[in-house]
């Protein structure tokens, strides 16, 4: 019930962290005139304290105006704080600095986790609570966790952030959040139950597990019955909701699409599939949230990764063959939820806001370069120590570690042989700067060639992405864990490099710093070029083709990874982060150059493969 009516949630998520601040009214208005009434969006930990008691929600992740915009456009919220949120996000979202203790046991009543979460949820709520419907707000339902029943490690843990929620003032409807594989162990006393998704038959397992569990009461759980202060987004509706005894359902994730990783396909699903079951889960008189509205963009470092069998990482693109594209155009399936929606509201919805335009500029040839070992001599003394350090405990970033990118160790060494060790992700081997291979989760050992005398051994680390998802959470420490062998002893006296291409790490390298490109350059290595736009900027997309795998980095705005075994061959560049004028483009590239940085106005995210 809202406002004395039985209403639908007919929701969306859409994430503010992976959309440029400047589109987000776009997205949104795109949203409304889709005929959706809520907003969801998660709350990524790890993005807002990056460093352990420094808080940032500024810019890109300035929730309380994304909330706040939402509510002007006329839309309810829902709101996933987590902690942990999953979402395809690096640790699900948890920041890094939590693994620099050895015992961590993470989403679990472990006093470390706990304590931290207080602190975080100290701060968060207080921003959260005066945006609550009840305190004339537009947040409807808050999010208990996500997805506990699937790992379920710690039966005390969901009731602690019950009422961790609680005791900071939530009040408004309180919801837990679990797919079929979790759904009967991931309930909590007073909490509405809902499901995540993909198909008319798990829709079938809601309905009976709300016949045999009954967990929720409206007077615990609070109702959504409050005074008006935004215009009621969602009339009353033609048709009664259909509920079972006195709980309502509701799929808090229809999955739309599906995310991709790198070196498989491009996933999609049917428009036609998704008006089914969409319309099924509506027939069954269930509210409904759209997994994902919009996806957006894993920018920066910010994608998680699977490790079940092997460990895939995700791709740059959070396209996730949404309802909006990744730059934010219509699909098919928009179009057809917009007739469906359109068909149940009652009134006739606003017209769907005009497509941005996109551009296609010319390609440019980077002009300067700087090797990655002529760059060390710029990055300060590095740390020393007499075993390799894992990235999280590097003694950087306030004591907090190092969260995201790469890490360089160097050791001597004065023989050949064989060079073993644990590295996650993936580290590649250099003997002085002769690249000799790869060492990953599949490969543990490399042989080193024969050398005489004094040789530096290099071993350049990247975080491709911690798991988000799964049983191994804990086991997520980036770089050379333990000690690194060559010939079973172990080796000592490294140095070791934070490289975690911030915007700072950037300030070092002034333009003085930089040569002219040569014929051969010697990789790994920064590439710079300019893009100069003489109108407004409109988006666009980055093809790098010739090029194998790096970074890339416009104005100082990390777009993301990209890698030649794709699926993704094309980078999204958001006109606003251009500008009219001279644009610096610098691509860090690990091991093959390409000769020129490409630009189209049309994305191309892989092969198709239709989920099954």
């Amino acid at each position: 019930m809202l406002e004395d009516s039985t209403f639908w949630i007919f929701g969306g998520s859409i994430h503010y962290f992976r959309v440029p601040r400047e589109y987000w009214r776009d997205r949104l208005l795109k949203m409304k005139a889709c005929g959706l009434n809520t907003l969801t969006t998660y709350v990524p930990w790890n993005l807002h304290e990056p460093e352990r008691g420094k808080f940032d929600f500024s810019g890109n992740l300035d929730l309380e105006a994304f909330v706040l915009m939402a509510a002007e456009i006329g839309l309810w919220v829902i709101l996933r704080p987590g902690p942990y949120i999953c979402s395809e996000l690096d640790l699900g979202g948890l920041p890094s600095w939590l693994l620099q203790d050895p015992g961590m046991r993470l989403r679990t009543t472990y006093k470390g986790f706990t304590e931290a979460v207080d602190l975080y949820f100290d701060h968060l709520m207080s921003r959260v609570v005066p945006l609550q419907y009840k305190r004339g707000g537009p947040i409807i339902a808050v999010q208990v966790e996500n997805e506990y029943g699937s790992y379920n490690k710690d039966p005390a843990y969901m009731p602690y952030v019950k009422k961790a929620l609680e005791d900071r003032g939530i009040v408004e409807l309180l919801l837990t959040s679990d797919n079929k594989d979790g759904l009967s162990k991931g309930v909590v006393q007073g909490v509405l139950a809902t499901i995540n998704l993909q198909s008319t038959h798990e829709l079938q397992l809601l309905t009976t597990f709300l016949f045999n569990v009954q967990v929720w009461s409206p007077h615990v759980a609070g109702e959504l019955v409050c005074r008006r202060i935004w215009p009621s987004p969602m009339p009353h509706l033609q048709r009664p909701l259909r509920q079972w005894g006195t709980q309502p359902k509701m799929v808090m994730e229809y999955w739309t699409g599906w995310f991709d990783s790198w070196g498989g396909p491009h996933n999609i699903l049917d428009s036609s599939e998704v008006l089914k079951t969409v319309s099924a889960i509506v027939d069954a008189g269930s509210s409904i949230n759209l997994y994902m509205f919009h996806g957006g963009t894993n920018f920066g470092f910010m994608n998680g990764a699977m490790h079940f069998h092997d460990y895939k990482s995700d791709v740059t693109s959070y396209d996730y063959d949404a309802v909006l594209t990744e730059a934010g155009d219509y699909t098919a399936k928009y179009m057809k939820l917009r007739d469906f929606f359109g068909s149940i509201s009652g009134i006739p919805l606003p017209p769907p806001p005009d497509l941005l335009p996109k551009m296609s500029y010319e390609p440019i040839t980077p002009v300067l370069y700087l090797s990655l070992w002529d760059a060390l001599k710029y990055m300060g003394e590095p740390i020393k120590s007499e075993k390799p350090i894992n990235m999280e405990n590097l003694p950087v970033s306030g004591g907090s570690g190092q969260s995201f990118g790469y890490i360089l160790y160097e050791t001597s060494i004065t023989s050949s042989g064989v060079l073993s060790g644990h590295v996650h992700d993936r580290g590649q081997v250099f003997v002085n700067t002769v690249s000799i291979g790869f060492l990953d989760y599949k490969t543990t050992k490399i042989t080193v060639p024969l050398i005489q005398g004094y040789t530096v051994l290099r071993i350049l680390v990247e975080n491709r992405g911690r798991v988000n998802y799964g049983e191994n959470i804990d086991d997520q420490r980036k770089g050379l864990i333990g000690n690194l062998y060559l010939n079973d002893s172990p080796l000592k006296k490294f140095r070791i490099y934070s490289l975690d291409m911030k915007k700072s790490f950037f300030q070092r390298f002034s333009l003085d710093k930089w040569s002219s490109l040569p014929e051969t350059p010697t990789l790994p290595a920064f590439f710079l070029g300019s893009l100069s736009i003489s109108s407004t900027p409109c988006d666009t997309f980055l093809k790098l083709e010739g090029w194998e795998k790096g970074v890339v980095f416009i104005n100082g705005q990390n777009l993301g990874r990209y890698w030649n075994i794709g699926p993704q061959k094309t980078l999204y560049l958001p006109g606003p982060w251009l500008s009219s004028g001279i644009n610096q483009v610098i691509v860090f590239e690990e091991t093959m150059a390409g000769p020129a940085f490409q630009f189209t106005e049309t994305p191309h995210l892989g092969r198709n493969q239709y989920i099954k």
